[in-house]
């Protein structure tokens, strides 16, 4: 039964996504996963192409013309998600910070009692492993800043593994999204959040990536510093 997809977004992630992807399949045989990538220069696309002929129509890829950033192309495959009718749509990133072993769990919670499962960083105390510690504090403290200026009560909302409900990607407009990077993920949980959906955390221990450079720069974090504000003042 085809009810569970997993998006992965990529950017250079040839290091990574033959690994992220057989991991996923290990932990959660019965999914699917799509990769969206962003006409990575590195051949990642054609790493998966080459990938998808031995997944038995499981596995799937959407070329992207060109790097438009990372909630444009979650939107993408959430909207490729809708038409293809998944119950329960998962976003992860390619480096394993988002450890795949923790996705049976994830699903489970949003089977069982959540439109909203977020895979969480701070949900007991700060489960980050091989960060700088002023990455550490800028990321905790611009989760305290969320939760402080919107009321949400999640303790993570910049967290990017996420599982949703079809009917919550829905219902929450997803061409009205305004925002690509940072602050796409507090603004996907925020629009869930005031339209009564039900948002768990499950802690899960994150770890910086090994293999690959990071897409992280200040810009991101000023976006998600004004961009939230103007989530408050518009909703």
């Amino acid at each position: 039964m085809k009810n569970i997809l997993v998006i992965i977004p990529t950017f250079n992630e040839s290091e990574n996504i033959s690994q992220i992807i057989y991991s996923v399949f290990k932990h959660v045989p019965q999914c699917h996963i799509l990769v969206v990538d962003d006409n990575s220069p590195d051949g990642t696309s054609r790493i998966v192409k080459k990938i998808i002929n031995l997944t038995k129509k499981r596995l799937f890829i959407k070329d992207r013309k060109n790097k438009l950033g990372l909630g444009a192309a979650y939107i993408d495959g959430f909207n490729w998600a809708i038409e293809k009718k998944y119950d329960f749509i998962f976003e992860m990133d390619a480096d394993f910070s988002h450890d795949p072993v923790s996705l049976p769990k994830m699903i489970e919670i949003l089977k069982d009692n959540s439109d909203v499962v977020v895979g969480s960083r701070y949900k007991q105390g700060v489960n980050v492993v091989n960060w700088p510690l002023g990455r550490i504090l800028l990321s905790y403290a611009a989760s305290l800043y969320v939760r402080v200026i919107t009321g949400m009560p999640i303790k993570d909302p910049t967290a990017g593994y996420v599982g949703y409900k079809r009917e919550v990607l829905e219902k929450i407009e997803l061409d009205k999204i305004q925002f690509v990077g940072y602050a796409f993920q507090i603004e996907m949980k925020y629009k869930s959040w005031i339209k009564g959906y039900k948002i768990n955390e499950h802690p899960i221990i994150f770890k910086n990536r090994i293999n690959g450079k990071s897409k992280m720069d200040q810009s991101i974090f000023w976006e998600a510093l004004i961009g939230v504000i103007k989530m408050r003042l518009l909703n």
